[in-house]
């Protein structure tokens, strides 16, 4: 054998060990790859599963924060309602007295003496006038006339006998009562039958 025939068989023994070596390296690779690939993809489900519960919380925090915006709104409006509603309520207050005295000046007065005649019919005017006025802005007048005795809108004074009407009807009205668009602002003073 010559040394050539010598040099071939040495590389064709070595072409075959780096071949084999090679096989044994790609099957040993392949697995390798493919355990790659299934991490990568078990990754990729878990992130976008956490993506969707990520968009879920953002949906219901946006919805959460719309509602709350709705409540705010809502509030904000019965507020500003109940304000204009009442904001006369100190004022109200305030004029009632004027009422009362005007009432009185007319019940005091001497109606069948044709001197006062020209003064009554200008405190009935003038009242008349002052209740249509004080109406048109929500102050109600209380009714106490045959109705029983209600602790929301009367205060019994005191109590007395009376055949005539039933136990808790209102026999009397000492101070008339006032609501400004329903909400209570006087109570009437009556006295009631026992």
């Amino acid at each position: 054998m010559t040394e050539q025939d010598k040099n071939m068989s040495e590389n064709e023994s070595n072409i075959d060990t780096a071949t084999e070596s090679s096989t044994e390296q790609a099957t040993q690779a392949q697995p390798n790859v493919d355990e790659q690939l299934k991490a990568k993809d078990a990754r990729i489900a878990e992130l976008e599963q956490e993506l969707q519960i990520a968009k879920k919380n953002e949906s219901e925090a946006m919805i959460r924060a719309r509602a709350e915006i709705d409540n705010v709104r809502k509030r904000v409006e019965q507020d500003v309602d109940k304000a204009r509603k009442f904001a006369l309520e100190k004022f109200s207050n305030e004029l009632l007295p004027v009422i009362d005295n005007l009432e009185r000046a007319l019940e005091s007065t001497d109606k069948d003496n044709p001197q006062h005649q020209a003064t009554v019919e200008g405190l009935e005017l003038t009242l008349k006038s002052f209740l249509d006025t004080v109406k048109k802005f929500g102050i109600e007048v209380i009714n106490t006339q045959d109705s029983q005795l209600n602790p929301d809108l009367h205060q019994a004074i005191s109590m007395v006998e009376s055949p005539e009407h039933q136990s808790g009807q209102i026999v009397n009205t000492i101070q008339k009562g006032y609501t400004l668009n329903g909400r209570l602002i006087r109570p009437a003073m009556v006295i009631v039958a026992k």
